[in-house]
């Protein structure tokens, strides 16, 4: 389900795991000056329905609800979204802004640069559990290393207070995705322009995930903040807001 506001190129703020589209709300206000803001919610979070749908099949619906030429913004979880769309509709999409995002969450043979098998089992158990505390316990981890971690964890811990509960089935279906999806394949074949946005202390999907983006997706950029975790929008929310703008502001006009 979607919400827009504001006016000019269009752009899609794509939430990650656990935390619904209220994460961008803070972001509003300077996004859509000169940006029509389109805020999603994932498949069992917010009022939106939930659903068992595959990664394509979500990116596919994820498509349908936006308009052509949309510049789609993924954090984290939403940023394999994002790239599975470009993957399958180029040609709907203006670009590609990937913040804190990785090909693959979880660690492999070839690929070192995530989370073990281990530690998305013991989180799977801690959701069916106790959904509200896991969701309490990971918002702590996500600015780990950041320079302005307790201002950050509080502001998240307030919004996931207020906000209603993702889906329990929902969420632990994002995390078999976090555990099965690997895009590593793909990427050279997404041809968007892209802008990768990463902490340089992420410690969720480490910077070394970001700058393998970087050099094989075939026309990007990485932008490093420096002293960040893994929510730069909110560590830096004037530098982000400036990136954003800039490239929706530059994508080619719609074909």
């Amino acid at each position: 389900m979607t919400s827009s506001v504001g006016s000019g190129p269009d752009l899609a703020l794509i939430h990650g795991w656990g935390l619904g589209s209220w994460v961008w709300l803070s972001l509003l206000k300077p996004l859509s000056r000169n940006i029509r803001v389109h805020l999603v919610d994932l498949p069992g979070y917010g009022r939106a329905p939930a659903d068992a749908a595959d990664l394509g099949t979500t990116a596919q619906a994820l498509l349908a609800a936006l308009p052509d030429r949309v510049t789609l913004c993924g954090w984290s979880l939403g940023g394999t979204l994002a790239m599975r769309a470009a993957s399958l509709a180029p040609e709907r999409i203006a670009g590609l802004v990937l913040v804190g995002a990785t090909p693959c969450f979880t660690q492999r043979n070839d690929w070192q640069a995530g989370q073990t098998p281990e530690l998305l089992d013991r989180f799977s158990a801690s959701v069916k559990a106790q959904p509200e505390q896991a969701l309490q316990r990971f918002v702590t981890q996500l600015s780990q290393g950041d320079a302005g971690a307790r201002a950050i964890t509080r502001s998240l811990l307030s919004g996931l207070r207020e906000a209603e509960l993702p889906d329990t089935k929902a969420l632990q279906h994002g995390l078999s995705w976090l555990r099965e999806v690997d895009l590593r394949p793909l990427a050279s074949a997404i041809t968007n322009r892209s802008l990768l946005v990463h902490g340089e202390n992420d410690a969720l999907n480490p910077l070394p995930a970001a700058r393998w983006l970087s050099g094989h997706l075939p026309d990007s950029h990485l932008e490093v903040f420096a002293g960040v975790g893994h929510v730069p929008f909110l560590a830096n929310p004037d530098r982000f807001v400036r990136l954003l703008d800039d490239f929706c502001h530059a994508s080619p006009a719609p074909a």
